[in-house]
């Protein structure tokens, strides 16, 4: 009977009369669409009938698809996706079974017109906002498909082409409908994001060879939308944007491998612009968990090639640029730290020439030049990404990386040996470079916090090694961090300029925040200028930055005790020149000469004391006529003018302090400090440190005249004033200062905090001391006459007067006023 049914039209069901009814004879004229809305009504009035509506249209398509009928087909997936965009009844998840059965059945057909059709109905579908939820579907299938067909290879490029577009659009679709409906399948699950985010990479890496073919400017609005890679841009930019904060890992780690995988960290080119879509499209507050992803994608690459590793600093510079706009939160010592250690490891590298530190036959050789490249890398990418953060971030930073720095002392010991020594040395010069590359625009309006004790004491303390380019950085970072209104490149060049207003410096008054700053570091400033201006091994540019900092601190830092110790000071370095007990090179004694009168100049300009710019210009004029080899015009050029004796330089070529006391005294200048020469005070540096220094031989030897001899001849023995003893009785007069004042805080807050009744008992008890303490000095100091009584015995046998306090007699009326 069944059979029968089967082969009569008039006998078959309803819904198969309705289905049956919207194919034309023909597959040419395309959907009868008047069957069509009959059959869209069928469904809506009968919900039910749905499932079986879809089971069996794909039972047709099915058969269709075998028979090569594709005409039929194309119908097919129409009706379908009429009856999807129609219905939304609670059935409508049996009838998306039989439809994604359809979808997949055309999506793994061979054909790209089938592929491309099934494609553009599951996007459609994706689009569809479901009224109910369903707790089976499954997507695998549909990801793993539309990730191969990103990966097309066909023949025709057009083809080709349309393919893998279809892939990019169905994956966009699964993502879309999966994404946000937590019922279905973890989209984000690493199973499936190794299939999506590669598959949007692949195409997104071959938009140069879409950009060279160069179509016509007619065809190309067309050209572009066709464009695979634009489309991947685009569907890789919304997956991010909907990743939540637990899916970014999943999101990112997928992008690491396949650039690993494909070799595409050396051109670095794709690396950095895959991150800048990524850091754009994520949420801001997530970009500190993509720093983090490239932070540890470092350190697991920490033995591969250098080339490999500086792409990955450059594309972490890039990102961390942006993050920083954004929220990078705890990462930033975090980053710096992990940047420092492949530093030092890149050092060990460079010096072992493997990265097992021992060279064997198995053993990858390591180019030098390439691990130099990316040391460049590691310290481009410090300074960049210090130069976005705030202040306060910016000086721990600071402080962090200068901690770093192996510094000769005794609780930071030195690696002994040739290859310790080298590889102390390559820290502390790729260390200092990073801190140049932080401090390099850092603004400051308090130099306490700019440059605090711990900081300063550590960085001046290299500028005593011996290494020269050790001390340059040293001098460079500290006129980054006194340079605060740009005037650093007008003293670029040492020059006796006869009007420094041409050089339109910025200049203003001295903050009390810097003159507090100054009187507390400013002999260990002066001292360290000293000591490097006496080092054999200068060049030229020592020279220029020597003068730049004295010049700076004039500006920047100058009140006039300032003033007053920079010219003495530059009148010292003037005597090391002729004096020569260093026995420096002629060059060296020209360069100190020239840089005092170029200072000297500068300084007599700013101070606009006529008498002191007079007797500087006299000088100045005498030397251009009788010894151009003390003027920097003729020292620090590239070709040196020099003479070949510097013994017994007349007095007219020198700048005489006695004639700058007087003339600065009379303008209301300290001339009796100005009249004392600079010695430097000798620290714990000169012992620690490798070189030897005038520290080491300075000692104060200070006699006191006694005041109580009645001779003057006469003098009490010699007493030996050292380090040490100034040291101690500084550190006890602070001491006692802050005990002081710790007693007086506590006093305050405990009449402020503690309750009345303790006070009230606090100040009795201190009355009835102060009372018992005044009669026992009444006792004392008043004697009052023998009692009428007499005397009495006392146990020992001798008489004792008996006596009344005063207090306590009863005196006559006539006795009281």
């Amino acid at each position: 009977m069944y059979g029968v049914c089967g082969c009569c039209g008039a006998l078959r069901p309803r819904y198969k009369r309705l289905v049956d009814n919207i194919f034309p004879e023909d597959p040419e004229d395309g959907l009868v669409k008047t069957n069509m809305e009959k059959l869209t009504f069928y469904a809506l009035s009968a919900p039910e009938k749905l499932d079986r509506i879809g089971a069996y249209l794909s039972e047709r398509l099915i058969r269709d698809v075998g028979r090569h009928r594709y005409g039929y087909v194309c119908i097919a997936m129409e009706a379908l996706d009429q009856l999807l965009m129609a219905c939304h009844c609670q059935s409508i998840n049996l009838f998306v079974e039989s439809f994604l059965k359809m979808v997949a059945k055309l999506l793994e057909s061979e054909k790209p017109n089938l592929q491309i059709l099934g494609t553009n109905s599951f996007v459609k579908f994706a689009n569809i906002e479901e009224d109910t939820p369903s707790y089976h579907r499954s997507y695998d299938f549909f990801v793993s498909r539309f990730s191969e067909m990103c990966h097309s290879s066909h023949e025709d490029l057009e083809i080709k082409t349309k393919i893998r577009m279809s892939g990019i659009k169905g994956l966009q679709g699964v993502v879309r409908k999966t994404v946000n409906d937590e019922l279905q399948a973890n989209i984000w699950d690493p199973q499936h994001m190794d299939k999506i985010v590669p598959s949007l990479l692949f195409n997104l890496q071959h938009v140069e060879e879409a950009e060279s073919r160069s179509p016509s400017p007619l065809q190309a609005p067309e050209k572009e939308k066709e464009n695979p890679a634009e489309l991947a841009e685009r569907c890789l930019r919304e997956l991010l944007g909907r990743a939540a904060f637990g899916n970014i890992k999943n999101a990112i780690k997928p992008v690491l491998i396949h650039l690993d995988n494909h070799s595409l960290w050396e051109p670095k080119v794709f690396a950095i612009r895959c991150f800048k879509i990524i850091m754009y499209s994520i949420q801001p507050q997530h970009s500190h968990l993509v720093i983090q992803q490239l932070l540890s994608h470092l350190d697991a690459n920490s033995r591969s090639a250098a080339t490999v590793r500086a792409g990955i600093v450059e594309v972490l510079s890039e990102a961390a640029v942006i993050a920083a706009t954004g929220s990078v939160g705890p990462t930033v010592l975090e980053m710096f730290n992990t940047l420092l250690r492949q530093l030092r490891l890149s050092i060990d590298y460079a010096l072992t020439g493997s990265y097992d530190g021992a060279i064997s036959l198995g053993t990858k050789i390591i180019k030098e030049h390439e691990e130099r490249m990316f040391q460049e890398a590691v310290i481009k990418t410090i300074g960049s990404f210090a130069s976005t953060l705030p202040t306060y971030q910016r000086s721990e930073v600071i402080l962090f990386i200068m901690s770093k720095v192996p510094l000769p002392s005794l609780h930071h010991p030195m690696e002994t040996g040739r290859t310790g020594e080298n590889r102390n040395r390559l820290t502390q010069i790729m260390l200092l470079k990073s801190l140049l590359q932080v401090s390099t625009g850092f603004q400051s309006n308090n130099m306490m916090s700019a440059l605090p004790s711990n900081f300063l004491d550590r960085l001046l303390s290299t500028a005593l090694m011996e290494d020269a380019e050790i001390r340059l950085f040293v001098l460079e970072i500290l006129i980054s961090f006194i340079d605060r209104h740009g005037n650093r490149h007008k003293f670029s060049t040492i020059s006796t300029l006869s009007d420094i207003s041409v050089l339109k410096l910025k200049v203003d008054k001295c903050s009390r925040q810097d003159t507090i700053f100054m009187k507390k570091h400013s002999q260990q400033l002066y001292r360290h200028i000293y000591l490097s201006c006496k080092e054999e091994t200068n060049i030229r540019k020592h020279y220029e930055a020597l003068y730049g900092l004295l010049a700076l601190i004039s500006i920047e830092l100058a009140n006039e005790e300032v003033v007053v110790d920079l010219i003495r000071l530059v009148l010292a370095v003037q005597d090391v020149a002729q004096v020569n007990e260093e026995n420096l090179p002629v060059y060296n004694r020209c360069a100190l000469y020239a840089l005092g009168a170029a200072y000297l100049n500068l300084i007599s300009q700013l101070t606009t004391v006529p008498a002191f710019c007079q007797h500087i210009h006299e000088v100045i004029e005498t030397r251009k006529k009788e010894a151009p080899y003390m003027l920097p015009e003729d020292v620090f050029v590239e070709r040196p003018r020099l003479t070949h004796n510097l013994d017994g330089v007349v007095i007219e070529l020198l700048f005489r302090q006695s004639k700058i006391s007087e003339v600065l005294g009379g303008s209301g200048y300290n001339a009796d400090r100005l009249c004392v020469p600079y010695i430097p005070q000798l620290t714990d540096e000169d012992r620690l440190s490798k070189r030897k220094s005038i520290g080491e031989t300075i000692s104060l030897q200070v006699e006191v005249e006694s005041r109580n001899s009645p001779e003057k001849e006469e003098r009490v023995p010699a007493e030996e004033i050292t380090y040490e003893t100034l040291k101690k009785a500084i550190v006890d007069s602070v001491a006692v200062e802050e005990q002081e004042r710790e007693r007086r805080r506590q006093v305050v807050e405990k009449f402020q905090k503690a309750p009345f009744e303790e006070i009230a008992a606090h100040c009795g008890a201190r009355a009835s001391l102060l009372q018992s303490k005044l009669n026992q000095i009444f006792e004392i100091t008043i004697r009052p006459p023998p009692s009428p009584s007499g005397t009495i015995t006392a146990a020992y046998g001798q008489p004792q007067n008996h006596s009344i306090p005063v207090y306590e007699m009863k005196f006559p009326d006539l006795c009281v006023y």
